[in-house]
């Protein structure tokens, strides 16, 4: 399955929900917003919405400074 992450073409092994492409990234869910194909995806359904071959998706991280 391919999916477009970020601008960046990635292959994955299966077809996977967001939560276990956060997972498998290392990314913690609680730092991120998710889109899909330009659509944002409420936290809380990131272990049920699946991505399909050719989602594109972008995940933007908060980051703190000072």
């Amino acid at each position: 399955m391919k999916i477009v992450l970020n601008g960046e073409p990635k292959a994955l092994s299966s077809n996977l929900s967001i939560q276990q492409l956060l997972d498998q990234l290392s990314i913690p869910a609680g730092r991120v917003a998710c889109e899909v194909n330009l659509k944002i995806i409420k936290r809380g359904l990131y272990p049920e919405t699946v991505l399909q071959d050719g989602d594109t998706v972008e995940i933007i991280q908060a980051i703190g400074g000072g």
